[in-house]
């Protein structure tokens, strides 16, 4: 019976190694495909029917960062500039992941640990607004920079990804409700106030889900196409790197000699998010799993 049991358990642990093991190569191959293609030595978006390529070389990483022809080896075309689309992104995310982290915690921890008339119809409101899609609203937000002659500039990315950052809320107030409220009683009764709780006692023992919070606040700056064109327009001085990489693939802006700039862009701008997650994983399914708490 033993023998049996241990059989059918080593069995179905058998299984689910296999299914999982195949889910993870359908998952990996396109980034694998999409190395190794940046790194092809031919241009175009051709392969010639071969999965993988034959030549092997670093000169499309090179001629991202300097601007330069991938097919006479000198200066391409006027107004593509991944440095400046990278650096204008990064500035966008930094800026952005600051206050919204900031926004994020302060309103969650608001929520968490006061209580006040009007707490829960805000609560309901801000989660019945987080129901409507983003982009509903892109087109007023437009129209208001434009009025404050912000449009197609950094400081309106900045303010479109982080002003509203305080409503989602939810997860950061369920990891706050775990934190006992006996410490903010024994804070208070030895004199301290609620911004010094927050502070001192609060933040130092959340960091999982200041973690999270971070990674996420600075992951949507840093992926967003849609908002970024739609306040950029043609302005190509101030793109995101999610809007240069599309006019890559623009046969009417670019040749099609530029997809594999396009696959190496993407791999560059695909490594800061990756050596992100793999530092902060352990933090980041900290804070996902203690903040899915009913609050």
């Amino acid at each position: 019976m033993i023998k049996s049991y241990k059989f059918r358990r080593h069995l179905s642990n058998a299984i689910i190694y296999i299914i999982l093991s195949i889910m993870c190569f359908i998952w990996i191959l396109p980034f694998v495909y999409l190395v190794l293609h940046s790194l092809r030595l031919d241009g175009g978006v051709t392969t010639n029917g071969a999965l993988l390529p034959k030549q092997l070389t670093f000169k499309h990483y090179i001629y991202l960062f300097s601007g330069l022809d991938p097919i006479t080896g000198k200066a391409g075309e006027a107004g593509m500039n991944f440095p400046r689309w990278f650096l204008n992104t990064f500035i966008v995310a930094c800026f952005s992941c600051v206050i919204s982290t900031f926004s994020v915690l302060a309103v969650s921890y608001t929520f968490s640990r006061l209580r006040f008339g009007a707490r829960k119809p805000l609560m309901n409101i801000a989660m019945i607004l987080g129901m409507f899609p983003g982009f509903m609203t892109m087109i007023a937000m437009y129209n208001i920079l434009s009025i404050m002659g912000l449009k197609k500039t950094l400081v309106a990315l900045v303010l479109c990804y982080s002003c509203g950052a305080g409503m989602g809320f939810q997860i950061s107030k369920g990891f706050f409700d775990t934190i006992p409220r006996a410490l903010d009683e024994a804070a208070t009764i030895d004199g301290a106030t609620k911004n010094q709780i927050f502070w001192k006692i609060i933040l130092p023992m959340s960091k999982p889900i200041v973690v999270y919070t971070v990674l996420t606040a600075f992951i949507g700056p840093w992926t967003d196409f849609i908002l970024a064109k739609i306040i950029m327009r043609d302005y190509k001085e101030n793109y995101t790197v999610a809007i240069g990489l599309q006019q890559m693939l623009d046969p009417k802006v670019y040749r099609s000699t530029h997809f594999q700039q396009f696959m190496a862009g993407s791999v560059v701008v695909a490594v800061p998010i990756t050596l992100l997650f793999l530092k902060m994983q352990k933090y980041y399914v900290e804070g996902v799993t203690a903040g899915g708490v009913k609050g």
